[in-house]
């Protein structure tokens, strides 16, 4: 089992930053792809950004390529997402899931455990 906790949520003008945290504790950290997705009312979870287990592959949504950055840190089994240039289209809630396999995932069934979700809110 793997719990995950996000915090960093927050309301923020357009054009400005946020950086989600996703504290792990459970399976161990450095072998698992950790991912964040977004989800507003009435639509699907959306796929945001992912990691590789060793940090070393990345891969991101379009809508979100060139201004977020995910990041882990093994030793802290913590990953981060860094938000910058935020739109107002950005605001949702988001949720930070790991996958028992190491390897980089787009589609929530390949993740096996989710967090509570945290809840970004941008201003126009």
């Amino acid at each position: 089992q793997v719990q995950l906790v996000e915090s960093g949520g927050g309301l923020v003008q357009a054009g400005g930053s946020l950086r989600l945290s996703c504290a792990a504790s459970g399976r161990p950290f450095s072998s698992t792809a950790m991912g964040w997705f977004r989800q507003v009312p009435g639509k699907e979870r959306e796929f945001v950004a992912a990691i590789s287990w060793s940090g070393g592959s990345t891969y991101y949504a379009d809508s979100v390529k060139g201004r977020f950055t995910i990041s882990r840190d093994n030793a802290k089994n913590t990953v981060y997402l860094q938000m910058n240039s935020l739109k107002p289209e950005d605001t949702a809630v988001y949720y930070c899931a790991a996958r028992r396999r190491g390897s980089i995932a787009t589609y929530t069934d390949e993740y096996d455990y989710w967090g509570q979700g945290t809840q970004v809110t941008v201003s126009s």
